[in-house]
C-alpha cells in the first residue's frame, strides 16, 4: 500500500468524546455552595438573627454608614457578596452585629451631646413623578422644599441631607424638631401640581449621633430613618426618647397630640429598634 494511503487513526466524533470527571472536591464545593444559597436555610439564619442583640437588619446601607470597625467589616463583605444572598452572609453580618451592638453599650462611636434626627419623604412621590415628567417633578420639589426647609431652617434645624423628595434634618433639640415639622406640613398641605397635592411622612429620634463632617452618623440615625419607615401614607412618628425630651407643654401649644403607633395585625416586627423603644404617632388634635 502506498504510503499517500496509509490509515489515519480514528477519531470519535466531538460529541462522543468521554469529558473528564468532575473531582470529588469540586462536586463538593459545588453541592456547599447549593447549600449555602439554599432560600429556606437563608430564611432560617435571617430568623435567628433576630434573636441576637443588636439590629437584625444590620447590613443595610443605613446600618452600616459611619465610623467603626465593625460597619467597616460589613461594608467590605457586602461588597464582596452583594450579588447573592447566602447561609455563610448572613452568619457574619449575624456576628458583626452583635459586636456594632456591644460596641453602641459601652458607648463606643457615639456623640457627647443629645441630637433629634428628622427624616422625612413624600408618600406615593414615586408613582406620581413617573406619569407626570420632569418639568412637573422638578417643579413639585422647588416647591416642597420652599415649604419645608424654611421651618426647619428658622427654628436652628440642620438640612444635612437631601435624598430626592426627602430629607434629613438635626435639631438641637425635640421641642424645635416637632415644632418645625407640623410649620412644615402645614406649609406643605397649601402645595399642588398636576392634581398631586403631596403628603409628608416624617421620622424623629433623640440620642448621640457621632457628627463628622456636615453628617451625622450611628445607631440613632438608624432608629430615625427606621420610625420613618413607621410612617405609612403621612404620619408623624416618634421615638419616646424625642417625646421624653420634651417641655411638658410642647404638644399643648401646638395641638398635636401623641399616640401609641400599633403595629399591624400581620405586619412584622420593626427592625432595627430596640424592643424598649417606645414608638409615638404625632397627629393634630
Amino acid at each position: 500500500m502506498a504510503e499517500s494511503e496509509a490509515i489515519e487513526p480514528e477519531h470519535a466524533p466531538e460529541d462522543e468524546r468521554e469529558e473528564p470527571p468532575t473531582s470529588v472536591p469540586s462536586r463538593v464545593l459545588a453541592r456547599l455552595g447549593d447549600l449555602d444559597r439554599n432560600p429556606r436555610f437563608v430564611g432560617g439564619v435571617r430568623r435567628m438573627r433576630r434573636a441576637l442583640p443588636g439590629d437584625p437588619g444590620f447590613g443595610d446601607p443605613l446600618s452600616t454608614a459611619g465610623p467603626g470597625s465593625a460597619r467597616a467589616v460589613a461594608r467590605i463583605a457586602d461588597r464582596l457578596t452583594s450579588d447573592r444572598a447566602g447561609v455563610s452572609k448572613e452568619a457574619s453580618l449575624g456576628a458583626l452585629q452583635v459586636w456594632q451592638a456591644a460596641l453602641e453599650r459601652i458607648g463606643r462611636g457615639r456623640g457627647t451631646a443629645e441630637v433629634t434626627i428628622v427624616f422625612t419623604d413624600l408618600v406615593a412621590f414615586s408613582t406620581w413623578s413617573l406619569d407626570a415628567g420632569d418639568a412637573s417633578t422638578l417643579q413639585l420639589l422647588r416647591d416642597v422644599a420652599r415649604a419645608v426647609e424654611p421651618p426647619m431652617q428658622q427654628r436652628g434645624g440642620q438640612i444635612v441631607k437631601r435624598m430626592g423628595d426627602g430629607l434629613m434634618a438635626a435639631f438641637v433639640s425635640p421641642d424645635r424638631a416637632v415644632d418645625a415639622v407640623f410649620d412644615a406640613r402645614d406649609r406643605l398641605s397649601r402645595i399642588e401640581c398636576d392634581g398631586y397635592r403631596p403628603h409628608m411622612r416624617v421620622g424623629m429620634h433623640t440620642g448621640l449621633p457621632r457628627r463628622v463632617g456636615d453628617d451625622w452618623l450611628g445607631v440613632d440615625v438608624t432608629i430615625a430613618a427606621r420610625m420613618m419607615g413607621l410612617a405609612g401614607s403621612g404620619d408623624v412618628v416618634a421615638s419616646s426618647a424625642t417625646l421624653d425630651g420634651l417641655d411638658a407643654d410642647t404638644l399643648a401649644n401646638l395641638s398635636v397630640r401623641a399616640r401609641p403607633w400599633r403595629r399591624g395585625l400581620f405586619a412584622s416586627v420593626p427592625r432595627g429598634v430596640p424592643s424598649d423603644l417606645g414608638i409615638w404617632r404625632l397627629t393634630r388634635s
